[in-house]
């Protein structure tokens, strides 16, 4: 088996590069490389073939430890492995001289690492395949109200769907459609080779495995456009923050889910403590000390009367029960924290007023 390229030298950057470093390293020569800007360069493709190779395997986590481990000893012979440099001390006897042809049937006794090879990607299928399985996340601010007592909320989202001129061929009209010369209409092609053979939508036909002699002008070949499609979400009763609804089959092309998940906006009035719910109103210092009847907003917009007994403190709780949040056969009550509020200026008279109250009572001051 002929040695393979390493991914760090096909993108330019060092082992130690970041993943922010290979992201841009990538998109740099991707738009270099790709067959789009290319047409008539057979090496443009096979360029961008080995770019998106070295992109899937570096810029995930667990599929780039498993690489580096196989990098380690020799598997990329020639090619700046640990393995490969002369007097490392780190490669297996015979592994990594320069122009060694490394075996996989070799990695068998160091443990079953040969395993790595076929470990480090999952299949991957057409493109058709991918989008069936494409789940669509979005983030929806909904309002406290919306959350406590339920309703429905509409959302838009930009998606894409089967290019209604083509039919998704991304052929004109009247065009002829030829198989795909570069995967043989299998829509795939597949990179390295044996155990470490990747599969990956093919950058010629995109995936579709065909290629029309004239492209759709609507979407420009790629079978699919770009729509806003409009959404009904509903929002149970009860429904905290970070609560996820997913919508089977709404997802690109009619194929994926869509997955909302919930923001609660806070609200100016109400807070929430699990089925309850809190508000705070304020009162004046004679309400406070000689008792009052005042009215009270609920979540459904109703105003209850409430009595503050005389003697009410500042922070006092009154309880209004079933006003709450109603979830799964449970309904939590209403709490009024009232806060006195205290006047910041006197009157002369006013002041006068209050000396002689504070001197009645005994008050110190």
């Amino acid at each position: 088996m002929a040695p393979q390229r390493d991914y760090y030298q096909i993108l330019g950057v060092s082992e130690t590069a970041t993943t922010d470093e290979i992201k841009k390293a990538f998109r740099r020569l991707a738009k270099q490389h790709h067959p789009d800007r290319n047409p008539n360069n057979p090496q443009s493709a096979e360029r961008f073939k080995e770019i998106n190779e070295a992109h899937d395997v570096l810029s995930d986590p667990e599929k780039r430890k498993k690489y580096d481990q196989l990098r380690r000893y020799g598997a990329f012979a020639g090619y700046g492995g640990a393995g490969s440099r002369p007097g490392s001390g780190g490669a297996p006897p015979g592994a990594g001289g320069a122009g060694f042809d490394f075996d996989l049937s070799d990695l068998g006794s160091f443990g079953g690492l040969g395993d790595l090879f076929s470990s480090i990607f999952g299949r991957r299928g057409t493109r058709e395949e991918e989008d069936a399985d494409e789940v669509i996340e979005v983030t929806v601010s909904i309002p406290f109200k919306v959350a406590a007592l339920g309703g429905k909320v509409p959302i838009t989202l930009p998606m894409p769907e089967v290019c209604p001129t083509c039919g998704g061929k991304g052929a004109a009209p009247g065009a002829t459609i030829k198989t795909c010369p570069e995967c043989k209409g299998r829509g795939t092609v597949s990179f390295g080779q044996g155990g470490f053979a990747v599969n990956r939508p093919c950058p010629l036909c995109r995936g579709k495995g065909h290629i029309p002699s004239e492209r759709c002008p609507t979407c420009q070949g790629t079978g699919e456009v770009r729509v806003e499609k409009r959404l009904m979400l509903t929002v149970q009763s009860g429904t905290e923050d970070g609560t996820r609804v997913r919508l089977h089959g709404q997802g690109a092309k009619g194929k994926g889910d869509v997955v909302a998940i919930f923001r609660v906006e806070p609200d100016h009035f109400f807070r929430r403590e699990g089925l309850d719910v809190l508000c705070t109103v304020p009162i004046n210092l004679a309400q406070a000390m000689l008792g009052s009847r005042i009215r009270v907003r609920t979540l459904d917009d109703r105003r209850i009367v409430l009595r503050v007994p005389p003697g009410t403190q500042d922070g006092q709780r009154f309880r209004i029960p079933g006003q709450g949040i109603e979830k799964n056969g449970r309904r939590g009550d209403q709490f009024v924290e009232v806060h006195v509020q205290i006047p910041e200026k006197l009157t002369p008279e006013q002041e006068a007023a209050v000396k002689a109250f504070a001197e009645k009572t005994g008050l110190k001051y």
